[in-house]
């Protein structure tokens, strides 16, 4: 059996990131006015919008590059905990139109994160 536990983080890793730097790249040409917008109905200083990038687009190219993998990753959980409380509150126990959990992309950002924290880069990284 085939078995190689750095390319398998490697492959976590590039998803985790991958997918969620679409996420940046989109608020980087859109703009961030929505998240402004909700940090002012929970009374947040819409400055606090600005994070956004740092979870969105700094933190995945950490997790990709493993430079500081554990640091990026922690950095999306804290990501994903703010994007839940504030937009997805109350959908956490709510199911989608197809059956799964109405949160399942959030969920899989936040989860995925916390795994890499625990399992660290792997040996495919830069030297860090």
């Amino acid at each position: 059996m085939l078995e190689n536990a750095d390319f398998g983080k490697l492959i976590i890793r590039l998803t985790l990131g991958g997918l969620m730097l679409f996420h940046g790249v989109a608020k980087l040409f859109n703009g961030i006015s929505g998240i402004e917008g909700m940090l002012a109905g929970h009374g947040i200083p819409t400055i606090f919008a600005y994070g956004v990038f740092i979870g969105e687009l700094i933190a995945p190219l950490m997790v990709i590059l493993g430079y500081q993998t554990r640091i990026g990753a922690l950095l999306i959980v804290f990501n994903m905990l703010v994007a839940i409380a504030l937009a997805h509150g109350n959908e956490l126990l709510a199911l989608g139109r197809s059956g799964g959990w109405a949160l399942e992309l959030q969920g899989f950002f936040l989860f995925t994160a916390l795994a890499v924290i625990f399992l660290g880069p792997g040996r495919y990284k830069l030297k860090n």
